[in-house]
């Protein structure tokens, strides 16, 4: 049998899989920057901090001694965690009016990648506007629901216009 023949009559070698992803099309722990590592630290920090009302300096300590942190940058880790709750009022505030529904009912995990997001396109100027949509979108695809990410995504896409205008408007 010629394995280009399927039993479906097409003609195609049967689809590889893309390296470097996971079934669920989330990046492979591997293939991820240390800024990458970070964010991921950073977002199940926030979330400590959302939902078990945690305080910072407990989940701080909390994660920096969990298995891989050693692989993050922990400098970016410290200004996402810190920089997200010492601003969070402002950070909810630029988000709300982007939102179609109140900011109580989004989940903690998309609330946690907006302010990763938001935190970024204001304060990491050395980090492209799709970049961080791009880290958040994927943040919110690994931990989230299973279409929290195109919320993310919306709701960032419209802030980074906002945000960070003259670069986007650079890239159109």
């Amino acid at each position: 049998m010629n394995p280009f023949n399927s039993p479906s009559g097409s003609k195609r070698p049967p689809r590889q899989p893309r390296k470097g992803l996971t079934s669920t099309g989330a990046r492979k722990a591997a293939s991820k920057s240390d800024r990458s590592r970070a964010r991921e630290f950073a977002l199940q920090g926030l979330y400590q901090i959302l939902v078990g009302k945690n305080s910072v300096a407990d989940v701080d300590v909390f994660t920096r001694d969990l298995l891989g942190f050693s692989k993050a940058d922990a400098v970016h880790f410290d200004a996402l965690l810190h920089g997200c709750t010492d601003q969070a009022t402002e950070l909810d505030a630029l988000i709300q009016p982007a939102l179609d529904r109140p900011l109580g009912e989004i989940s903690p995990v998309e609330h946690a990648a907006m302010w990763i997001g938001v935190y970024e396109f204001k304060h990491c100027l050395d980090v492209p506007w799709r970049v961080v949509l791009n880290e958040c979108i994927e943040l919110a695809k690994e931990f989230g629901g299973t279409d929290g990410h195109k919320y993310v995504n919306a709701v960032l896409n419209s802030l980074a216009r906002q945000l960070r205008e003259a670069e986007v408007n650079a890239d159109r």
